[in-house]
Formats: structure tokens, C-alpha cells, sequence
């Protein structure tokens, strides 16, 4: 039963209509303000980690900065009556390493002052952040890629009786495996094991020794906790929920990010062993671009091909794994005085200048999945003193 006549219906006036226009809700709704919430839908934004996981040194004064490796030396019996005049082989063997800061990188906008003053919104803070974002997501990418570097080489000391234990490549699964062992809890479980052996083999600190994995294999570790014993069960139902329950296996602590290289892209590749969640947008399963030196601007340190990192799907490593040198650290400016009188608003401006590379290859491990390992790149040294 209904109450509501149309037979002789109220003549509506619409005080937010246009025009006097109210043939249906939107129409009668055209004029009411729309208010700002205060809150802003953040771009694609991932936490950046890398750059506290390595060897960090700031440059001033100089191109690029030299790192010393001192290889091991021996020991002996004293035979009465010999002069002890230091070892015949002339040990400890010594190589050096060299990390050279890129070319200028930047990220910039500019904002027009009358389109500033209209908006109801701080538009300078939000594009100040996301000019930010993107040079730390730049920052991150360039470290993982050097250590992926250091997992596939030998040390650079390599003096005959002296040479010193190189990076380690380790396969997610066994035999001809697939890119979905990659997303296997028993298989990455059992790799981050093999690494932390090998690791203890080659004489490398267990201090700051890390993981890190993309989210889905990151997600995929905490919903197998109950068997794994990968959270300690006081705590499982608060990790479960929080999304940050893996502490660690094998004294390595697991980081998860969208920056390192996967299956050729960054973070996560939807062509690979995982289907789609659809609608995600352009900044996420990334291809990995070019970084090798070239004559123009750009890296000065190899980086590797994008083809480089086809079948790499995680890093385990110690912070001697790789270095970056910082002759600017990441920040941001913005123009002022004549500059904005003259174009009537301001530039802002982000900008980083830093190098990485690996150092120590014994510290760096490199996940892959397919019985493919990912092949060496950027294999040249200086020459070793002896």
C-alpha cells in the first residue's frame, strides 16, 4: 500500500537546481557545494627500505669513492732460529672497488599560482610528497639491482691460494621448476635456509642479514604460519591480522617490497604465475628500465640490462652486500622571488644524486625461479694488488 499521490503532485522548487532544471536528483542537486573531505587518494606509494639495509656514505669533494678489500692470509708454525719476515705470497691479497655517483636525478612540477589559490586543498605538500616518493622508489630500485649484480659474481679478490668466496644463486624449488615455485611457502622456506647456510660458509656476519620478497610471497609466508612456525604462537593471530608477522627465518629478518626486480618487472609480473586482480593501474607490475652507462645523462655505475632479471624473484643478503654514495641526499626545493613574479608560479623540485653498486659478493644472495639462474653483468674490476 502506498501514501504517495501523483495525481495532483506539490510543484517543487529546487534551490540547488540550474536553470531551474529538476528532471531528476542530479539535476536538482546541480548547485550544492561540494565540500572537500580532507582527505587525498594517494598515488601508487610504497615504503622504501633499501637504504638503510646497505653501506651508506656520503661524498663531498669528489666523483666517486673507493671501498679497500683485504682478502685472508694464513698462518703458520715457528720453526727456532727462522726470522719472521712476513708471509712469501705477500698476504693479505687487496682489491679495491670504486662506486660512482649518477648523473642528477630530479622530479618536478609546477603550480600555478591562480589554480593554487582556487583549490581547496594544500596542493604544494601533496606534490611535494609524491615528487619525494618517486625519487626514494628510484633510490630503492637501483640498490636491489646492484645487489642482484653482487649474487651473480666472484670476489674481486682472486689472488691464487687467496681467493675469496663470491655471490651465491639460489633456486626456489628444484629441477625444471616454474615461475609458481616462486609463491611456494615450502620452497621459499627451504631456499631462505640454503642461504643462511651459505651464508655461514662463506664467513658472512649474521648481523643485519635480511629478505625481501614481493608482497604476494610475503602474504603467502604468514598464511602458512601455523605449521611453519614462522610467528611465534602468542603473537599469531595480531601478525595474521596485521600483515607483518614474518619476523624472520633463519636469523634472516623479511623485508616486503614493490621495487625489487621480479620476473623482469618490478615487484610483481601478472604475465608470470599469478592472475591479475585487475584494475591496477600503470605503476604497478613495472618493466624494469635501462641501466647501463651511456654517453648520455643518466647511470654512471651498470645496473643491468632489463633483461637482466628474468627469472630473479627475491634477495636475501647482509649489508656489505652493496654500498651507495650520496653527493646529494633526496630533497626538494622550490623557486621563489622573480622566478615566481615572472611566470606567476613556482617550480618544485626533487632532486637526488647517488650511486650504487655491490661490494661484498659473499654477502649478497639471489632468489630465482625456472632452472634458468640469471647470468652474470658489470663483471669488470681494477686490477688486484698484491
Amino acid at each position: 500500500m502506498t501514501y504517495q499521490s501523483s495525481v495532483n503532485p506539490a510543484q517543487l522548487t529546487a534551490p540547488g537546481a540550474l536553470n531551474g532544471a529538476i528532471a531528476d536528483t542530479s539535476e536538482r542537486r546541480a548547485l550544492y557545494l561540494k565540500l572537500f573531505s580532507g582527505e587525498m587518494f594517494k598515488g601508487f606509494q610504497n615504503n622504501t627500505i633499501a637504504r638503510d639495509l646497505v653501506m651508506k656514505r656520503t661524498l663531498t669533494g669528489g666523483k666517486s669513492m673507493q671501498f679497500i678489500y683485504t682478502g685472508r692470509t694464513k698462518s703458520e708454525y715457528h720453526t727456532p732460529g727462522n726470522s719472521i719476515l712476513g708471509d712469501s705470497n705477500n698476504a693479505p691479497p687487496v682489491a679495491e672497488k670504486t662506486i660512482t655517483v649518477d648523473d642528477l636525478l630530479i622530479s618536478s612540477a609546477f603550480v600555478y599560482n591562480l589554480d593554487e589559490t582556487l583549490a581547496q586543498y594544500d596542493m604544494r605538500s601533496e606534490i611535494s610528497r609524491k615528487i619525494g616518493y618517486a625519487l626514494a622508489e628510484k633510490y630503492d630500485r637501483l640498490i636491489f639491482r646492484q645487489i642482484a649484480k653482487g649474487a651473480r659474481l666472484a670476489s674481486p679478490v682472486s689472488k691464487t691460494g687467496y681467493a675469496e668466496p663470491g655471490g651465491t644463486q639460489i633456486q626456489v624449488g628444484t629441477g625444471a621448476g616454474s615461475e609458481s615455485d616462486a609463491y611456494d611457502q615450502a620452497k621459499l622456506v627451504n631456499a631462505f635456509f640454503d642461504a643462511a647456510a651459505a651464508l655461514d660458509e662463506k664467513g658472512v656476519s649474521q648481523d643485519g642479514r635480511v629478505g625481501v620478497l614481493n608482497p604476494r610471497q610475503y602474504n603467502v609466508l604468514i598464511q602458512a604460519t601455523g605449521d611453519s612456525g614462522l610467528i611465534n604462537r602468542d603473537v599469531q593471530g595480531d601478525s595474521l591480522q596485521s600483515g607483518k608477522g614474518v619476523v624472520e627465518i633463519a636469523g634472516i629478518k623479511i623485508y616486503k617490497s614493490m621495487n625489487i626486480p621480479f620476473f623482469g618487472r618490478y615487484g610483481v609480473n601478472y604475465g608470470g604465475a599469478i592472475t591479475s586482480p585487475g584494475n591496477v593501474g600503470d605503476f604497478i607490475s613495472e618493466d624494469i628500465e635501462a641501466g647501463t652507462v651511456s654517453s648520455a645523462a643518466g647511470p654512471r655505475n651498470n645496473y643491468g640490462a632489463a633483461n637482466a632479471f628474468e627469472t630473479s624473484c627475491g634477495l636475501i643478503f647482509q649489508r656489505e652486500a652493496a654500498g651507495c654514495v650520496e653527493a646529494i641526499a633526496p630533497q626538494v626545493q622550490v623557486t621563489s622571488g622573480d622566478v615566481s613574479v615572472i611566470y606567476q608560479g613556482d617550480v618544485i623540485l626533487g632532486r637526488l644524486a647517488m650511486g650504487a653498486d655491490f661490494l661484498n659478493p659473499a654477502a649478497a644472495v639471489e632468489l630465482y625461479a625456472t632452472n634458468s639462474a640469471p647470468a652474470a653483468f658489470g663483471t669488470s674490476y681494477p686490477s688486484n694488488v698484491a
